[in-house]
Order: C-alpha cells, then sequence, then structure tokens
C-alpha cells in the first residue's frame, strides 16, 4: 500500500504540538510552577491527541500522548545493570554517622575536611532510567542490583519521567548515553484513596505506600500502572558518556533537573561537617510527618564525584555514601484483647490491647481500631498478628492483620449494645458510623469533656492533669465542668497525694484560667466539630458570647470557613438547657473574656499559611503574633488562605500555593508586616 503524503504543515505543528506539552509537563511536574492554565494544556493535548488519530503513522514512542499504557506483558524481562544499583550501608545514631565521616577520611589519607550532600531518603522503590541520544530507551528495577525487571512501558506512564531530555540553549549538552537512578513512590494522601477505593472493589488493601508504588510499578498490564498515582524523584547516575564540567553531586542533580528530571530540590543540602550533616538529619527526622510522601531516613554522600571515584565500593554498596535511617513508623505485634473507650461525645471507640512493641522510640501497647465497621472492613480479630502504624504524635492504629498467621483460635469482635461505663444503652444515628453513650451523666464523657476543657488550646490550666480528673470524678468532686471552679482547699486536702502547698497551686492555676479569651472558651466547650481555628473564626465574627450562643442557622452557614455539618452542630449546642446552664454557672464563677483589639494593619482579617522551619521564631510563636493582630492561621493551603509564609525547606505546600496563585511571601516579608501592625 502506497504512503500517502502528509502536508508539512501537519507534520510541523505535531512537533510543535509535542514540544509546547513537553515543556509545560516540566515546569508543572519537575518545577511546580505552571505557565498555563489546565483548560489551556487540555486544549494543546487534545488537539495533539486529534492529529494523531488522524494520523497514526506519525505517532512517536515518545509523544506525550504515549503514556496511557502499552499492552499487558506475558512476564517481564531480564535488564542487566551497566553499573551495579548497589545498596547502601545504614547507621542509625549520631555515632555511627561521625565513625562514616571518620572512616571515610582515613580511606582518603587522611583528609581533614570533607563536604556532603544529605537529601530524604523516600520510601518508594529504585529504578534506573537509561537514555540514548537524550530519548527513554529502558527503564527497570533494581532487583538484584546487577540485573532488574524491564518495567519501561509502566514507568513511561509517570508523567513526571521524561520521555525526551531538554536541552537548554547554551546548557551543557545531554550525554549519548545517560542512566539516571530514582525512587518511584506514592504520596500519602494518593495512598489513602487508592486503598478505599480496592477496598470498594473488595480486593486487600496496600500495608503501606512503598508496597502501593512497588505493586504500581510492577504490574504486567501497564493501563493499570496509568491509573496510579506515581511520582518519582531522581537521585543519581548509573553510566553516562559525558559529565562535562560536573564536578560535584549537587551539581549533578541541578543538572538533572535542568535536562527535565525531577529532584528533591527544596531538601537538598550541602554540608560542610559532620555536625551539619547530623543536625540536617535530625532536622529531617522532625518534619518526616509533615511531608507529603514516606521517608525512612536521610541518604548522606560525599559530595565531590572525584573522591567518590577514588573511594570506590566494597561488595554490595559504596564507601561514598550511607543511609541515616528514622525510628520505623511501622511494626508487627499482636491483638491481646479489644476494650472499648467513651469520648468526650459519648463516641464509643474499641481500642486494641497489644503485645508491646517499639515504634519510632516509643513502647506502643495500645492502638485505636475506630469503630466497628472500620473493624469488619479490615477483618481484625483478637489475637490476630497485626501490622501497626504510629507516625508523630498521632494515635497508634492497627493498618492490617497478618492472615497467614491466623491459627484458627482468633475470635471476632463485637460492639456492646450497653455503655462499658455507666451500662446506657447505646445508639446509632442514620448515616453515621459512631456508636454513643447517650448518657451525659456519663463518668467516661465528663473525664473526656474535662481533659478537653483544661488542655493548653483550650482553658490552660496547669496542674490539673489525667489522674487528678479522674481522681475528682471518682470522688464525686466534679460532675460538671463548672465544678472545677467551685473546689475548695479543704475538697482537694481530703485526696490521695495532696498536701497545702500543691493544693493551693491548683487552685491559683484555676483561679488564673479565669482570664481568657472567647475563642478559648468557645473552643474548650468542646462543641463537635469544633477545633481552634474554627473557634477563632467564631470569636472574630461574633465578637461576643451572647451573639454566638444566639445565632441562627443561616447566619452560621454565612460565615467563610463554617460548613453545614458544624453550623448544625453548634446550633444544636446551644439549643441545649444543660450546656447553657454550664455556661451560666461558669460565667457566676467568674470566668472573663480579653477583649483582644487588633491594631490596623495589613494582617488583620488575613488568613496565613507557614511552612518550612522560620528562623527568628517558633512557628508557634508566629501564630501567636498574627491571631494577636486579628488575622488567622490555617494548617491547609486553599483558596480561602492569603498569604504562605515560606520558611527553610518548605514543603508541599510551598507548591500547592503556587498551583491556586496563592501569594506566597518569605520571613522577612513577613516581619515587615509584623512591624507594620505595630
Amino acid at each position: 500500500m502506497a504512503k500517502r503524503k502528509i502536508d508539512e504543515k501537519i507534520v510541523k505543528e505535531i512537533e510543535e504540538l509535542r514540544e509546547k506539552i513537553r515543556y509545560h509537563n516540566y515546569r508543572y511536574y519537575i518545577l511546580n510552577e505552571p505557565e498555563i492554565s489546565d483548560a489551556e494544556y487540555d486544549r494543546l493535548f487534545r488537539r495533539l491527541v486529534e492529529l494523531e488519530q488522524k494520523y497514526p503513522e506519525l505517532i512517536t514512542p515518545d509523544s506525550p500522548t504515549q503514556r496511557v499504557g502499552a499492552e499487558p506483558q506475558k512476564e517481564f524481562r531480564q535488564v542487566r545493570h551497566r553499573q551495579p544499583m548497589l545498596s547502601l550501608d545504614d547507621c542509625f545514631s549520631e555515632e555511627e554517622l561521625r565513625e562514616f565521616d571518620a572512616r571515610t577520611k582515613r580511606f582518603l589519607g587522611g583528609i581533614d575536611k570533607l563536604e556532603y550532600t544529605v537529601e530524604p531518603k523516600i520510601d518508594g522503590l529504585a529504578v534506573e532510567l537509561v537514555y540514548e541520544r537524550g530519548r527513554l530507551t529502558v527503564a527497570s528495577t533494581r532487583g538484584d542490583g546487577y540485573v532488574g525487571e524491564d518495567v519501561t512501558p509502566n514507568i513511561k506512564t509517570i508523567m513526571s519521567v521524561p520521555l525526551v531530555l531538554r536541552q537548554k540553549k547554551g546548557g551543557l549538552p545531554v550525554p549519548d548515553l545517560l542512566e539516571v537512578r530514582g525512587e518511584v513512590y506514592m504520596e500519602k494522601e494518593a495512598f489513602k484513596r487508592l486503598n478505599k477505593e480496592r477496598e470498594k472493589q473488595g480486593l486487600p488493601p496496600f500495608a503501606n505506600p512503598r508496597n502501593a508504588a512497588a505493586g504500581s510499578v510492577r504490574q504486567l498490564d501497564p493501563k493499570v500502572t496509568a491509573k496510579r498515582p506515581l511520582d518519582i524523584f531522581c537521585y543519581g547516575v548509573g553510566e553516562v558518556s559525558d559529565l562535562g564540567p560536573i564536578k560535584t553531586q549537587y551539581e549533578l542533580l541541578l543538572q538533572l533537573q535542568e535536562w527535565g528530571f525531577r529532584i528533591n530540590r527544596p531538601y537538598i543540602r550541602v554540608c560542610d561537617s559532620i555536625d551539619k550533616v547530623i543536625e540536617y538529619c535530625k532536622y529531617l527526622e522532625e518534619i518526616r510527618d509533615t511531608l507529603p510522601y514516606e521517608i525512612d531516613g536521610a541518604v548522606v554522600k560525599v559530595n565531590d564525584l572525584e573522591l567518590q571515584k577514588k573511594l570506590g565500593a566494597k561488595a554490595r554498596s559504596p564507601r561514598w555514601a550511607v543511609a541515616y535511617k528514622f525510628a520505623p513508623v511501622q511494626a508487627t505485634t499482636k491483638i491481646l484483647d479489644i476494650e472499648v473507650q467513651v469520648g468526650r461525645t459519648g463516641v464509643l471507640t474499641p481500642v486494641a490491647i497489644l503485645e508491646p512493641v517499639e515504634i519510632g522510640g516509643v513502647i506502643v501497647k495500645r492502638a485505636t481500631l475506630h469503630n466497628q465497621d472500620e473493624i469488619e472492613r479490615k477483618d481484625i480479630r483478637i489475637g490476630d498478628t497485626v501490622l501497626v502504624q504510629r507516625a508523630g504524635d498521632v494515635i497508634p492504629e492497627v493498618v492490617m492483620p497478618i492472615k497467614s498467621k491466623r491459627t484458627g483460635k482468633e475470635r471476632k469482635f463485637q460492639m456492646p449494645d450497653k455503655c462499658p461505663v455507666c451500662g446506657a444503652k447505646v445508639v446509632k444515628k442514620e448515616g453515621e458510623v459512631a456508636v454513643r453513650c447517650p448518657n451525659k451523666n456519663c463518668p467516661a464523657q465528663i473525664r473526656a469533656l474535662l481533659r478537653h476543657f483544661v488542655s493548653k488550646g483550650a482553658m490552660d490550666i496547669e496542674g490539673l492533669g489525667e489522674k487528678i480528673i479522674d481522681l475528682l470524678v471518682e470522688k464525686g468532686l466534679v460532675k460538671e465542668i463548672p465544678d472545677i471552679y467551685y473546689l475548695k482547699l479543704e475538697d482537694l486536702l481530703r485526696l490521695p497525694g495532696f498536701q497545702l502547698r500543691s493544693a493551693k497551686n491548683l487552685l491559683d492555676a484555676i483561679e488564673r484560667s479565669k482570664k481568657t479569651t472567647l475563642a478559648r472558651f468557645i473552643y474548650a466547650l468542646g462543641i463537635r466539630y469544633v477545633g481552634e481555628q474554627t473557634a477563632q473564626i467564631l470569636a472574630d465574627h461574633f465578637k461576643s458570647l451572647d451573639r454566638l450562643m444566639n445565632a441562627t442557622l443561616q447566619e452560621l452557614l454565612s460565615i467563610k470557613g463554617i460548613g453545614e455539618k458544624t453550623a448544625r452542630s453548634i446550633k444544636a449546642f446551644f439549643e441545649d438547657e444543660r450546656n447553657i446552664r454550664n455556661i451560666e454557672r461558669l460565667l457566676e464563677a467568674g470566668i472573663t473574656f480579653e477583649e483582644v483589639k487588633p491594631k490596623e494593619s495589613p494582617i488583620a482579617g488575613k488568613t496565613f499559611v507557614f511552612t518550612g522551619a522560620l528562623k527568628s521564631m517558633t512557628r508557634d510563636k508566629a501564630k501567636q503574633l498574627v491571631l494577636e493582630r486579628g488575622g488567622r492561621v490555617a494548617s491547609q493551603v486553599s483558596r480561602n488562605v492569603d498569604y504562605v509564609v515560606v520558611g527553610e525547606s518548605p514543603g508541599s505546600k510551598l507548591a500547592k500555593a503556587k498551583q491556586l496563585g496563592i501569594k506566597t511571601i518569605n520571613e522577612e516579608e513577613f516581619l515587615k508586616m509584623l512591624e507594620g501592625s505595630e
């Protein structure tokens, strides 16, 4: 069949469209700095698809349209790495990092000073991308370090993997052969969405984002991979025909970004001493829970590429790099029993009693199971060996049972039909998964309400901890929140453990708490769905407790930041006679609100989000200064935010702010705004 002649204008338009789309992919996926709207990008992409459908003979394997996934494979072809993909030696302490530094210097003949790069160790799947004359030809897994699996069709579906490399005018030429190593991963939120979808389909959930990423890359059908929200960070190279003038690891990473690869630039640090390496490793461990992806450590590398060559490698690992491993956030243990706790709103929560296990440097003995529906969905049983997860200050939770470890002696759990504390018959409202104790005199609810009321963000009563609250409730001295303010010295002296001084100290702390702010008081009341930020919004809007208590549903719904669920909860709270009576008793006890009069300033009425570390103050202090000047502080970036304050090593909030077009300011600009409000 004769080859049809195609107008040169069509060929040129297709090439121009591909070039534009590649450029905008680079801006969006690599730099997080899009230049055009999603709609405009879609228009370019649709036009290219339209032309390629009309002229299929012009489709090339590296066209942006070819990321949807090829035909399923019967099995993976094996790929031998030109240079082994070695694993890294691990270290777990400051001392071991110092030993690595000393050992490296000795190997180099007693060198005095070494420069290192440090970056987060992404918990994902290591891959190698091979580019010949600037085009992706093969992508493979690490495998055993010497031979991996060919996953090229699957890797092509990841939008942040360039199919064709960028050649910047006047920049360093792309080598004829370039092997790039990277880590394929899945963000935490994307992982949660994927697991929810799998559960709906009756499929077992993935244990963690790393397993999800690995399972997605190793699909025989690339169309399945294409539907998975995967991403990549590139961290180094294998075989390269020519690196030109590049002398350091850091220069190499910046050059990879210029050629079109995604690097973790905000969190890559060059450190001129092992002391600074240790300091930065500890910083990364502190912020790990705030990152949108999982990291399990930090990778430390000698920065000088020539020194890397001199150091060489041992049998399985390079001498010039080491992985500083963080304390794990997951572990396996056994469920000994399941108990039921009653919270301040009466919700019954099943809690797993565990064989003690260390997770993230903390001994964990209990983990939440959320509710009966969650237990049934995950098929968790008493006696199961389970995977338990703990991240930061989040309550440990049971991720999944290890069903292969079952013996047949495990027992299913059923929520009780009566409150385990007061014996009241539990209720379950239509449309809710929560089971509640309806008895507002339930001692468990009173204790939980009291713990919330006296907490730091609420009335902040120093010295009134959980044990003392339990004692006060048990002895019948406190049956309602206001009873705290009617305690007498002789009441406390009758309690075990109290002496004259400790009793007076507690009464003084209770007295001091009477002078508070309206926002703190609203938060302290324990209204469902009303956290610190919502309490501040309500205080700013109504200015007085009376106005809030008498607000209509329509007025509540009209406030920016208050949704229907929250508005109905607030309305119901202030329609409850018992709540009204308690508020009256609190005011009679002498609680007063300091009137915060924000001065005229650029901050008043504006909402701020902070990302990264501030040099001049803590995050809490910055938040306090904003609130004092009539501003608001949000925890997440949304279209309701006015400013994102960017400190050192900002997280994903910066990219989100740029995506939404929200104004970003640095710490210096933020301080000037504060000065303008003096």
